[in-house]
């Protein structure tokens, strides 16, 4: 068999079948850091836990739709396609019948495929807009607080998540890059749609032997890349906000601001001064205070502030600092110390967010419309912050509050999921299996048993990208690829479109959905239509055919940063921002005008829900994983080379295993009162003390935790059953999946078994179940 190009969230590859009908996978060629999550690819094509018919839940075969505790608990009947197509279609008519399209939710969040036109998401929006809307989620679990706040702030986030300093523009002018949650390398393996060229993971492995000096501040070592000019700047979880303001407090205090730059680019600094003077509440927000909540001693929080002055500075701050309570706060606080040292717009200084968090930030490829299947327009206007489905679900009704309006949870019937995973995504994941008890219908697309499809109702399998064609494509990527189908649909998979077309026709809005194409017609209409765009801008561009030979396009080259915040620090006047003022908002006098306690008008220091205590002293990290996307891959065979008694590794500090009789390879307990899991003991010391790492997306595996009554311990490690279901603030009501406070004890009782492993009990419909059989 032959190589044929294709490409994946972690980037672009070849591939092709063994002669025994196998999976083998290589980099492209031209990647100079390939992502190791290739190696997740050959195991999981075939794995065991593929669904391979349509299959509908006992209960709901045989009561009908309702509520049901019985979801991910019963057994499955597997229905041939027409039997599953009809009961899903006449599901959908009765729902939308009876309590109207607001009664139906198709989120649908996920990262199922690179691909532009099998982009599960699109398709099942596409779907539902043409059977009269669906109620949405807005926002997104990796950044809803920032995706809120920034637009207030400094109007276009993207001004300083997609459009900052390039690495190569930092390697040519940064002296300072500071870190606030480091620069994870693992991390930027990964793009949305893909990417061909790893620059940022290579920039990352060399970055130590550049001429940066980088100061990484994290509880975790090995979030910082190595090299002699990286310093590792441990500090308590959560904290950052607090050093943020001391390091602020000192650069006020010993006339280190930029006067000139905080007063014609800025807004509100007069507003913030006064807290960090304490003039408010009698309490300066000096260093000394800053240390005494997060453990960096004061004098180097000083010596960071002058150090911060003598150069060209850059402020970073990680995703991952914002999923948790109050995470608006250290992206506010990040640009306003950065507005304080006036560099903002400068290139290499100023304000990045998200650099080490995903493989785009600061990769310097072409800002390019890529081809996108058109949704349509959804006529239900109701929708919720992604991260509040638990609660709709279970509150209908109810509401939250959300960026200055009131939002009414609707009464949703029907869920309706393809192309994502939330028991992954989502926190307290015992308070989402009673979520997912309560509406009368869950279907689900999925090529896996995951636990979504577990706690569906009915599920239809679906092909994975090496199934079927696509073109792929990521923000900043180099190139546009040719998705070639590598391997047949596994069992009965079909293609979302094609389980679409086939719902569309029994509802009568065929045409509306499909306009007559077939997906390779779609692949060629979205092309011949993007091509069209970029040839008026100039741009010369392959066609159709010879793009698929090819197998890439090499897109064309673009600006290497856009000029936004450089051309208003130029002339802020005649590059105004798109905020109330035009200028950079350190203080919001809208977002004051809210009124929420737990996201005032400036940056502050917020005190933590939950805090250590006896009972749980342990601060869990909950970050992303480094051998896997999420829980994509997590049955592939790097994924599971990692595992310790086939449960997710737990990194623990030396000191703090010590103290609990825990040796490197135990299987141990983590829990808290929301829930509990078991995980395998990883003894090192690039976790501070007081500190545990347990990565998510282990595939959720509950059961009854036999320690506590009525409580959930999954046997495999997701962390999601001890975080917590509640939002960063009012503001944006975004995910707070970080962070936890956790107990850890060696696990002694027999090992239950792991049955993520093992599709859940299936059998074939009986005469009885199908009338057509009778």
């Amino acid at each position: 068999m032959t190589w044929a190009p294709t490409t994946s969230h972690w980037g672009a590859h070849l591939a092709r079948r063994t002669p025994a009908g196998g999976l083998e996978v290589r980099p492209h060629p031209a990647d100079p850091a390939p992502s190791p999550l290739l190696g997740n690819l050959p195991d999981a094509a075939a794995h065991p836990t593929r669904v391979t018919a349509p299959a509908v839940r006992r209960g709901w075969l045989e009561h009908g739709p309702g509520p049901s505790a019985g979801r991910g608990r019963e057994e499955f009947v597997e229905v041939d396609w027409e039997r599953a197509l009809d009961l899903v279609a006449g599901e959908l008519d009765r729902v939308r019948r009876e309590h109207g399209n607001e009664a139906i939710f198709g989120g649908s969040y996920g990262w199922a495929s690179a691909g532009r036109f099998h982009h599960a998401q699109s398709q099942l929006h596409r779907f539902l807009n043409t059977i009269g809307g669906y109620t949405a989620s807005r926002g997104s679990y990796s950044l809803g607080a920032s995706l809120v706040l920034l637009p207030h702030v400094v109007g276009d986030a993207d001004a300083v998540l997609r459009r900052a300093s390039t690495w190569p523009t930092i390697i040519e002018h940064t002296d300072l890059l500071v870190a606030f949650g480091g620069l994870p390398r693992k991390n930027v393996a990964v793009t949305p749609g893909g990417v061909t060229r790893h620059t940022t993971a290579a920039v990352l492995r060399d970055l130590g032997r550049s001429g940066v000096e980088v100061v990484s501040v994290s509880p975790l070592r090995d979030d910082a890349p190595p090299g002699a000019r990286v310093r590792w700047r441990p500090i308590r979880p959560g904290t950052d906000v607090a050093l943020m303001l001391g390091l602020a407090h000192t650069l006020l205090v010993e006339g280190r601001c930029d006067r000139a730059f905080l007063d014609r680019c800025c807004t509100g600094f007069e507003v913030f001064e006064r807290y960090l003077l304490g003039e408010g509440d009698g309490v300066p927000k000096d260093a000394r205070w800053a240390a005494g909540i997060c453990g960096v001693p004061a004098a180097d929080v000083r010596a960071l502030a002058r150090r911060m002055t003598e150069g060209r500075t850059l402020i970073t701050v990680t995703w991952s600092l914002q999923r948790i309570e109050h995470g608006e706060q250290p992206v506010w606080a990040g640009l306003a110390l950065a507005a304080m040292l006036g560099q903002i717009g400068l290139p290499g200084g100023g304000f990045g967010h998200g650099y080490g968090s995903i493989g785009d930030v600061g990769d310097h490829g072409p800002l390019l419309r890529l081809p996108t299947l058109p949704q349509g327009r959804n006529p239900v206007s109701a929708f919720i912050p992604v991260a509040r489905i638990a609660d709709m679900l279970l509150h209908p009704g109810g509401g939250c509050d959300y960026d200055g309006r009131r939002l009414t949870y609707p009464d949703v019937r029907l869920v309706y999921w393809a192309g994502g995973n939330p028991f992954h995504h989502h926190q307290d994941l015992a308070r989402l299996r009673r979520a997912f008890g309560r509406p009368d219908t869950i279907v689900v697309h999925e090529p896996y048993w995951t636990a979504t499809a577990r706690h569906a109702d009915i599920v239809l399998p679906a092909t994975i990208p090496l199934e079927r064609e696509d073109i792929g494509g990521g923000r900043r990527d180099t190139h546009l690829i040719a998705m070639h189908r590598v391997l047949p649909p596994y069992g009965q998979a079909r293609d979302d479109y094609a389980i679409f077309a086939a719902l569309a026709e029994r509802l009568g809005v065929a045409e509306a959905f499909t306009e007559g194409r077939t997906p390779r017609r779609w692949l060629e209409h979205l092309y011949r239509t993007w091509r069209e765009e970029l040839r008026a801008q100039g741009h010369a561009v392959p066609s159709f055919e010879e793009f698929w030979a090819a197998g890439e396009c090499r897109l064309p080259s673009g600006p290497e940063h856009a000029t936004l915040l450089a051309d208003f620090r130029a002339d802020p006047e005649a590059h105004p921002l798109p905020t109330p003022s035009g200028r950079i908002e350190i203080f919001s006098s809208a977002i004051a005008g809210f009124g929420y306690p737990d996201c005032p008008g400036h940056p502050a220091w917020l005190l933590p829900t939950e805090r250590p205590d006896e009972r749980y002293p342990l601060h869990l990290i909950a970050n992303q994983p480094a051998t896997r996307l999420h829980g994509q891959g997590d049955v592939g065979a790097l994924s599971r080379s990692a595992k310790v008694a086939g449960r997710e590794p737990l990194r623990i500090h030396p000191d703090d295993a010590r103290e609990r009789g825990i040796a490197d390879g135990d299987v141990v307990r983590v829990f808290n009162d929301r829930g509990a899991c078991l995980a395998g003991a990883r003894l090192s010391e690039e976790v501070m003390p007081g500190v545990v790492q347990l990565a998510t997306g282990a595939w959720f595996d509950p059961v009854d935790d036999p320690a506590r009554p009525g409580g959930v311990l999954c046997v495999h490690g997701n962390p999601n059953v001890l975080t917590a279901d509640r939002p960063t603030s009012r503001l944006a009501q975004g995910c707070t999946g970080q962070h936890a406070l956790v107990q850890v004890e060696r696990y002694t009782g027999p090992l239950p078994p792991l049955r993520h492993l093992s599709p859940p009990p299936l059998r074939p419909s009986t005469p009885e179940e199908d009338p057509r059989d009778r």
